[in-house]
Protein backbone atom coordinates (compact mmCIF):
# COMPACT_ATOMS: atom_id res chain seq x y z
CA UNK A 1 0.00 0.00 0.00
CA UNK A 2 1.36 3.40 -1.05
CA UNK A 3 0.55 6.88 0.19
CA UNK A 4 -1.14 9.10 -2.38
CA UNK A 5 -1.91 12.80 -2.23
CA UNK A 6 -4.97 14.04 -4.13
CA UNK A 7 -4.90 17.81 -4.54
CA UNK A 8 -8.58 18.33 -3.66
CA UNK A 9 -11.91 16.46 -3.61
CA UNK A 10 -12.77 15.16 -7.08
CA UNK A 11 -16.16 14.49 -8.69
CA UNK A 12 -17.29 10.91 -9.04
CA UNK A 13 -15.64 7.86 -7.49
CA UNK A 14 -11.98 8.57 -8.29
CA UNK A 15 -10.87 9.09 -4.70
CA UNK A 16 -12.73 5.97 -3.57
CA UNK A 17 -11.01 3.95 -6.30
CA UNK A 18 -7.63 5.07 -5.04
CA UNK A 19 -8.54 4.60 -1.39
CA UNK A 20 -9.60 1.00 -2.02
CA UNK A 21 -5.94 0.13 -2.64
CA UNK A 22 -3.85 2.88 -1.07
CA UNK A 23 -3.60 5.33 1.81
CA UNK A 24 -5.05 8.54 0.38
CA UNK A 25 -4.76 12.08 1.71
CA UNK A 26 -7.04 14.67 0.10
CA UNK A 27 -6.11 18.35 0.13
CA UNK A 28 -8.36 21.39 0.21
CA UNK A 29 -9.84 23.15 -2.80
CA UNK A 30 -7.79 26.20 -3.85
CA UNK A 31 -4.95 25.01 -1.59
CA UNK A 32 -3.80 21.57 -2.78
CA UNK A 33 -0.03 21.08 -2.57
CA UNK A 34 0.33 24.45 -0.85
CA UNK A 35 -1.45 23.21 2.27
CA UNK A 36 -0.40 21.65 5.56
CA UNK A 37 -1.83 18.23 4.67
CA UNK A 38 0.63 17.97 1.82
CA UNK A 39 3.59 19.43 3.70
CA UNK A 40 3.19 16.97 6.58
CA UNK A 41 3.29 13.91 4.32
CA UNK A 42 5.30 15.04 1.29
CA UNK A 43 8.32 12.84 2.03
CA UNK A 44 6.16 9.70 2.09
CA UNK A 45 3.85 10.27 -0.89
CA UNK A 46 4.47 7.94 -3.83
CA UNK A 47 1.58 9.19 -5.92
CA UNK A 48 0.32 12.71 -6.67
CA UNK A 49 -3.01 13.41 -8.34
CA UNK A 50 -2.43 17.00 -9.38
CA UNK A 51 -4.48 19.83 -10.81
CA UNK A 52 -3.39 22.33 -13.44
CA UNK A 53 -3.08 24.83 -10.57
CA UNK A 54 -0.41 22.69 -8.87
CA UNK A 55 3.13 23.61 -9.90
CA UNK A 56 5.17 20.40 -9.97
CA UNK A 57 8.71 21.73 -10.21
CA UNK A 58 12.22 20.80 -9.04
CA UNK A 59 11.58 22.10 -5.53
CA UNK A 60 8.41 20.05 -5.14
CA UNK A 61 10.09 16.92 -6.48
CA UNK A 62 12.95 17.38 -4.03
CA UNK A 63 10.39 17.37 -1.21
CA UNK A 64 8.90 14.09 -2.52
CA UNK A 65 11.81 11.61 -2.75
CA UNK A 66 9.48 8.61 -3.01
CA UNK A 67 7.25 10.03 -5.76
CA UNK A 68 6.57 7.62 -8.63
CA UNK A 69 3.70 9.19 -10.55
CA UNK A 70 2.11 12.58 -11.20
CA UNK A 71 -1.41 12.01 -12.51
CA UNK A 72 -2.54 15.40 -13.85
CA UNK A 73 -6.30 15.97 -13.98
CA UNK A 74 -5.98 17.88 -17.27
CA UNK A 75 -4.83 17.42 -20.84
CA UNK A 76 -2.23 20.16 -20.65
CA UNK A 77 0.82 19.55 -18.49
CA UNK A 78 2.40 23.01 -18.57
CA UNK A 79 2.22 22.99 -14.77
CA UNK A 80 4.65 20.06 -14.62
CA UNK A 81 8.41 20.19 -15.16
CA UNK A 82 8.55 17.19 -17.47
CA UNK A 83 12.32 17.17 -17.73
CA UNK A 84 12.76 17.10 -13.97
CA UNK A 85 10.22 14.29 -13.65
CA UNK A 86 11.94 12.31 -16.39
CA UNK A 87 15.31 12.73 -14.70
CA UNK A 88 13.89 11.33 -11.46
CA UNK A 89 12.03 8.48 -13.15
CA UNK A 90 8.63 9.93 -12.21
CA UNK A 91 5.83 9.05 -14.62
CA UNK A 92 3.56 11.90 -15.73
CA UNK A 93 0.08 11.25 -17.11
CA UNK A 94 -2.81 13.36 -18.37
CA UNK A 95 -6.47 12.96 -19.32
CA UNK A 96 -6.81 13.26 -23.10
CA UNK A 97 -9.89 12.49 -25.17
CA UNK A 98 -12.64 12.69 -22.57
CA UNK A 99 -12.89 16.48 -22.44
CA UNK A 100 -12.85 17.09 -26.20
CA UNK A 101 -16.55 17.62 -26.82
CA UNK A 102 -17.26 19.54 -23.61
CA UNK A 103 -14.45 22.01 -24.30
CA UNK A 104 -15.50 22.49 -27.91
CA UNK A 105 -19.09 23.13 -26.74
CA UNK A 106 -17.87 25.86 -24.40
CA UNK A 107 -15.56 27.39 -27.02
CA UNK A 108 -18.34 27.64 -29.56
CA UNK A 109 -20.66 29.01 -26.90
CA UNK A 110 -18.15 31.76 -26.12
CA UNK A 111 -17.82 32.49 -29.83
CA UNK A 112 -21.58 32.98 -30.25
CA UNK A 113 -21.93 34.88 -26.97
CA UNK A 114 -19.14 37.30 -27.88
CA UNK A 115 -20.33 37.78 -31.46
CA UNK A 116 -23.97 38.34 -30.57
CA UNK A 117 -23.31 40.29 -27.35
CA UNK A 118 -25.37 37.87 -25.27
CA UNK A 119 -23.62 38.45 -21.92
CA UNK A 120 -23.76 42.21 -22.44
CA UNK A 121 -27.48 41.98 -23.15
CA UNK A 122 -28.04 39.86 -20.07
CA UNK A 123 -26.40 42.51 -17.90
CA UNK A 124 -28.50 45.27 -19.46
CA UNK A 125 -31.76 43.39 -18.87
CA UNK A 126 -30.89 42.58 -15.26
CA UNK A 127 -29.94 46.20 -14.62
CA UNK A 128 -33.34 47.38 -15.90
CA UNK A 129 -31.74 49.20 -18.84
CA UNK A 130 -33.63 47.39 -21.62
CA UNK A 131 -36.10 49.96 -22.96
CA UNK A 132 -37.53 47.88 -25.79
CA UNK A 133 -36.63 46.64 -29.24
CA UNK A 134 -35.14 48.97 -31.84
CA UNK A 135 -33.52 48.11 -35.20
CA UNK A 136 -30.03 49.17 -34.12
CA UNK A 137 -29.97 47.83 -30.56
CA UNK A 138 -26.93 45.65 -29.62
CA UNK A 139 -25.92 44.89 -33.18
CA UNK A 140 -23.32 42.15 -33.25
CA UNK A 141 -21.35 40.07 -35.72
CA UNK A 142 -22.80 37.37 -37.97
CA UNK A 143 -21.65 33.84 -37.15
CA UNK A 144 -23.28 31.82 -39.92
CA UNK A 145 -21.16 31.81 -43.06
CA UNK A 146 -18.22 33.60 -41.41
CA UNK A 147 -14.61 32.40 -41.47
CA UNK A 148 -13.28 30.61 -38.38
CA UNK A 149 -9.55 30.32 -37.83
CA UNK A 150 -8.52 27.48 -35.51
CA UNK A 151 -5.06 27.57 -33.97
CA UNK A 152 -4.18 23.93 -33.21
CA UNK A 153 -6.27 21.26 -34.93
CA UNK A 154 -5.92 18.45 -32.43
CA UNK A 155 -8.89 16.67 -30.88
CA UNK A 156 -10.57 19.83 -29.55
CA UNK A 157 -9.73 21.90 -32.61
CA UNK A 158 -11.26 19.24 -34.84
CA UNK A 159 -14.39 19.15 -32.68
CA UNK A 160 -14.60 22.92 -33.06
CA UNK A 161 -14.33 22.56 -36.85
CA UNK A 162 -17.23 20.08 -36.86
CA UNK A 163 -19.39 22.55 -34.97
CA UNK A 164 -18.41 25.33 -37.37
CA UNK A 165 -19.61 23.26 -40.33
CA UNK A 166 -23.08 23.21 -38.79
CA UNK A 167 -23.05 27.00 -38.97
CA UNK A 168 -21.91 27.03 -42.58
CA UNK A 169 -18.57 28.56 -41.61
CA UNK A 170 -15.40 28.46 -43.65
CA UNK A 171 -12.62 26.92 -41.56
CA UNK A 172 -8.93 27.77 -41.70
CA UNK A 173 -6.42 26.11 -39.41
CA UNK A 174 -2.80 26.64 -38.43
CA UNK A 175 -0.80 23.58 -37.43
CA UNK A 176 2.85 22.68 -37.85
CA UNK A 177 1.92 19.88 -40.22
CA UNK A 178 -1.21 19.76 -42.36
CA UNK A 179 -3.75 17.07 -41.57
CA UNK A 180 -4.06 14.15 -43.97
CA UNK A 181 -5.95 15.45 -47.00
CA UNK A 182 -8.93 13.16 -46.42
CA UNK A 183 -9.42 14.37 -42.84
CA UNK A 184 -9.03 17.99 -43.90
CA UNK A 185 -11.74 17.53 -46.52
CA UNK A 186 -14.04 15.79 -44.02
CA UNK A 187 -13.70 18.73 -41.64
CA UNK A 188 -13.90 21.29 -44.41
CA UNK A 189 -10.70 22.80 -43.03
CA UNK A 190 -7.95 24.50 -45.03
CA UNK A 191 -4.37 24.64 -43.76
CA UNK A 192 -2.65 28.03 -43.74
CA UNK A 193 0.07 29.92 -41.92
CA UNK A 194 -0.56 31.45 -38.52
CA UNK A 195 -0.19 35.02 -39.74
CA UNK A 196 -2.47 34.40 -42.72
CA UNK A 197 -5.08 32.87 -40.42
CA UNK A 198 -5.12 35.96 -38.19
CA UNK A 199 -5.44 38.20 -41.25
CA UNK A 200 -8.31 36.28 -42.91
CA UNK A 201 -10.48 34.94 -40.09
CA UNK A 202 -13.57 36.64 -38.68
CA UNK A 203 -13.18 34.50 -35.55
CA UNK A 204 -9.96 33.03 -34.14
CA UNK A 205 -10.22 30.19 -31.61
CA UNK A 206 -7.16 28.90 -29.74
CA UNK A 207 -6.74 25.17 -29.14
CA UNK A 208 -2.98 24.82 -28.69
CA UNK A 209 -0.94 23.77 -25.65
CA UNK A 210 1.03 26.35 -23.67
CA UNK A 211 4.72 25.95 -24.48
CA UNK A 212 7.69 28.26 -24.84
CA UNK A 213 6.71 28.63 -28.51
CA UNK A 214 3.04 29.45 -27.87
CA UNK A 215 3.42 31.80 -24.89
CA UNK A 216 2.02 35.15 -26.08
CA UNK A 217 1.38 33.62 -29.49
CA UNK A 218 -1.42 36.18 -29.67
CA UNK A 219 0.63 39.34 -29.31
CA UNK A 220 0.22 42.93 -30.44
CA UNK A 221 1.49 42.11 -33.92
CA UNK A 222 -0.96 39.28 -34.57
CA UNK A 223 -3.85 41.19 -33.04
CA UNK A 224 -3.08 44.11 -35.36
CA UNK A 225 -3.35 41.74 -38.34
CA UNK A 226 -6.93 40.77 -37.47
CA UNK A 227 -9.85 42.01 -39.53
CA UNK A 228 -11.85 44.96 -38.21
CA UNK A 229 -14.64 43.50 -36.09
CA UNK A 230 -12.90 40.15 -35.53
CA UNK A 231 -13.47 38.07 -32.39
CA UNK A 232 -10.89 36.11 -30.36
CA UNK A 233 -11.83 33.00 -28.35
CA UNK A 234 -9.45 31.31 -25.90
CA UNK A 235 -10.22 28.04 -24.13
CA UNK A 236 -6.61 26.78 -24.31
CA UNK A 237 -4.28 28.44 -21.78
CA UNK A 238 -4.25 32.05 -20.66
CA UNK A 239 -0.54 32.44 -21.31
CA UNK A 240 -1.11 32.02 -25.05
CA UNK A 241 -2.51 35.58 -25.13
CA UNK A 242 -0.78 38.83 -24.22
CA UNK A 243 -3.69 40.25 -22.24
CA UNK A 244 -2.38 43.82 -22.20
CA UNK A 245 -2.10 43.71 -25.98
CA UNK A 246 -5.61 42.26 -26.24
CA UNK A 247 -7.02 45.06 -24.10
CA UNK A 248 -5.33 47.58 -26.42
CA UNK A 249 -6.72 45.86 -29.52
CA UNK A 250 -10.23 45.89 -28.05
CA UNK A 251 -9.97 49.54 -27.07
CA UNK A 252 -8.43 50.84 -30.28
CA UNK A 253 -9.28 48.11 -32.80
CA UNK A 254 -9.31 46.04 -34.84
CA UNK A 255 -10.69 43.42 -32.41
CA UNK A 256 -14.40 43.81 -31.65
CA UNK A 257 -14.87 41.22 -28.90
CA UNK A 258 -13.35 38.28 -27.06
CA UNK A 259 -14.58 35.17 -25.29
CA UNK A 260 -12.14 33.95 -22.63
CA UNK A 261 -12.28 30.88 -20.41
CA UNK A 262 -8.63 31.03 -19.32
CA UNK A 263 -6.38 33.81 -18.06
CA UNK A 264 -2.70 34.56 -17.89
CA UNK A 265 -2.56 34.87 -14.11
CA UNK A 266 -5.52 32.79 -12.91
CA UNK A 267 -7.62 33.36 -10.92
CA UNK A 268 -6.73 37.03 -11.44
CA UNK A 269 -8.24 38.56 -14.57
CA UNK A 270 -6.60 41.56 -16.19
CA UNK A 271 -8.51 44.60 -14.85
CA UNK A 272 -8.78 46.17 -18.31
CA UNK A 273 -10.54 43.05 -19.60
CA UNK A 274 -12.81 42.91 -16.54
CA UNK A 275 -13.95 46.43 -17.27
CA UNK A 276 -15.02 45.76 -20.86
CA UNK A 277 -18.55 44.87 -21.98
CA UNK A 278 -17.14 43.38 -25.21
CA UNK A 279 -15.37 40.56 -23.36
CA UNK A 280 -17.25 37.44 -22.27
CA UNK A 281 -15.51 35.92 -19.25
CA UNK A 282 -15.91 32.34 -18.02
CA UNK A 283 -14.16 30.86 -14.93
CA UNK A 284 -12.14 28.09 -16.66
CA UNK A 285 -15.13 25.80 -17.18
CA UNK A 286 -14.26 24.37 -20.61
CA UNK A 287 -14.48 20.77 -19.41
CA UNK A 288 -17.03 21.43 -16.67
CA UNK A 289 -19.90 19.15 -17.49
CA UNK A 290 -20.32 16.49 -14.83
CA UNK A 291 -19.67 13.36 -16.94
CA UNK A 292 -16.49 14.89 -18.34
CA UNK A 293 -15.03 15.96 -15.02
CA UNK A 294 -15.87 12.58 -13.49
CA UNK A 295 -14.17 10.83 -16.41
CA UNK A 296 -11.07 13.03 -16.06
CA UNK A 297 -10.80 12.24 -12.36
CA UNK A 298 -11.29 8.53 -13.01
CA UNK A 299 -8.56 8.44 -15.67
CA UNK A 300 -6.14 10.23 -13.34
CA UNK A 301 -6.91 7.74 -10.56
CA UNK A 302 -6.52 4.77 -12.87
CA UNK A 303 -3.18 6.10 -14.10
CA UNK A 304 -1.94 6.40 -10.54
CA UNK A 305 -3.21 2.91 -9.68
CA UNK A 306 -1.48 1.43 -12.71
CA UNK A 307 1.92 2.98 -12.01
CA UNK A 308 1.81 2.16 -8.31
CA UNK A 309 1.00 -1.46 -9.21
CA UNK A 310 4.01 -1.64 -11.53
CA UNK A 311 1.93 -1.48 -14.73
CA UNK A 312 2.28 0.97 -17.62
CA UNK A 313 0.09 4.09 -17.28
CA UNK A 314 -2.99 4.41 -19.43
CA UNK A 315 -2.21 7.86 -20.84
CA UNK A 316 1.49 8.60 -20.34
CA UNK A 317 3.11 11.95 -21.09
CA UNK A 318 6.57 10.87 -19.90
Amino acid sequence: MARVFVSCPLPGDAVERLASEHDVVVGEEHVGIRGDAFARGAAAFEGLVALLTDRVDVALLAAMPRLRVVANVAVGVDNVDLGACRARGVAVTNTPGVLTEATADLAFGLLVAAARRIAEGDRLVRAGRFRGWTPSYLLGARVHGATLGIVGLGRIGQAMARRARGFGMKVLYAERRPLPAELGRALGATHTSLDDLFARADFVSLHCPLTADTRHLVDAGRLARMKPGAVLVNTARGGCVDEEALADALEHGPVAAAGLDVFEDEPRVHPRLLARDDVVLAPHIGSADRPTREAMARIAADNALAVLAGRPPLTPVT
